[in-house]
């Protein structure tokens, strides 16, 4: 298996890629204790806002700003549509829930815009190689990086040094309590659904710009193999949810820019057989500690 700068740089990209998604299904773990399966369809829904943006002759940046839109306002009717009316009734119910809005949504997307999908052409730029010291390397994959560090910078200073983001690892660790003392559930669970769904619509973008095609199952592998980062890491809190979610996401681009053709549909195989080994050996996952933890 051979590994270029290139690979390199596509499975840094990946798994920061991968983190930002790992973030946002565990925030909403975190306040509901719930595992939004919706999630890869939030993606899909901002994916297809790009590449009809493209289609009507947007400039990228208002395509970008229209995925931000309907995803984020899909988040907010999931949570007062789905989640807060659900939110008495058990975690199974919930889940349901998730299940039969991602099949809805990727129903909607089939009837509405077929299953051949459509291409995001404006995005077609960042696909273009930087020269860096002479190694060309593609300029999404260092961009994706960068957004994917800041934005799991500026994730960590909300979560410790504001109040909402107090509220929130307060709700977290003792929903029941945290209201007793005045925090407030629509507010916290809002903020969590909200920045989930802003972490969503980065994700779109930049996984629309990897691979311009968007069909109705736009990011759902990549959903399936986040949520198995997510165990991988630990679901009880974000950090380590984080790293697993980073981790399977390096291990992902290594091995699939390094192996070869006619072997790259062996990598879910792959992936998921060494899941199942850690989890194994470490069922509370890779980078949880033992003990009674906060969630974020």
């Amino acid at each position: 298996m051979t590994v270029t700068w290139q690979t390199l740089a596509d499975a840094l990209s990946l798994g920061g890629i991968y983190a930002l998604m790992a973030v946002g299904i565990g925030l909403v773990f975190g306040v509901l204790r719930l595992v939004n399966f919706a999630y890869g369809q939030l993606i899909m829904a901002g994916a297809y806002a790009i590449a009809y943006a493209s289609v009507w002759g947007w400039p990228s940046w208002a395509g970008i700003l229209l995925c931000f839109g309907v995803v984020l306002a899909l988040s907010v009717l999931l949570d007062r549509l789905v989640f807060r009316p659900l939110r008495t009734h058990s975690p199974a119910v919930m889940l349901v829930a998730t299940f039969a809005i991602a099949f809805l949504l990727q129903s909607i997307a089939v009837l509405s815009f077929g299953q051949l999908g459509t291409v995001a052409s404006t995005l077609g730029p960042l696909n273009q190689p930087w020269d860096i010291g002479g190694v060309e390397i593609r300029k999404i994959a260092i961009v994706s990086i960068v957004i994917a560090a800041v934005c799991l910078a500026l994730l960590q200073l909300l979560l410790t040094r504001t109040s909402v983001g107090l509220q929130m690892r307060a709700a977290a660790m003792d929903f029941r309590t945290a209201r007793m003392l005045g925090v407030r559930a629509n507010r916290v669970i809002g903020g969590a659904v909200l920045i989930s769904g802003l972490l969503a619509a980065i994700s779109a973008f930049m996984l629309t710009a990897r691979n311009p095609q968007v069909t109705p199952i736009f990011a759902l592998d990549d959903t399936i193999i986040v949520l198995a980062g997510v165990v991988l890491g630990g679901l009880n809190r974000p950090i380590p949810a984080t790293l697993g979610g980073f981790t399977i996401g390096f291990a992902s681009g290594i091995l699939g820019g390094g192996l070869p053709t006619n072997q790259s549909q062996y990598l879910p195989t792959f992936l998921f057989g060494a899941v199942i080994l850690v989890l194994l050996v470490r069922p509370n996952g890779l980078f949880a500690r033992g003990g009674s933890e906060e969630r974020l």
